[in-house]
């Protein structure tokens, strides 16, 4: 499946905006991009396995309450992260 990557998040991609990823759940889609792309899913997830306070993901336009949410291959998946600063 298709998954969207945010610009914070693109150097551990090689500056792709857009990657390929496996898995039936959000939490195996992340898994799976780390494989691909070591380091990734740590700037996603916490070391408990919660999605970071400034992340959201989103299957579709749908955001996902979680990361057992149930994927099908056709699914697209959007990482969005919120910009700060002062």
């Amino acid at each position: 499946m298709r998954v969207y990557v945010p610009s914070p998040l693109r150097s551990y991609t090689g500056g792709a905006s857009a990657v390929e990823a496996e898995g039936a759940t959000l939490a195996a889609v992340l898994e799976d991009l780390d494989r691909r792309y070591p380091g990734f899913r740590f700037r996603v997830l916490d070391e408990q396995d919660r999605v970071r306070p400034h992340i959201k993901l989103f299957v579709g336009c749908e955001l996902a309450p979680g990361t057992g949410v149930a994927l099908d291959a056709r699914d697209e998946v959007h990482i969005i992260a919120a910009l700060s600063g002062g």
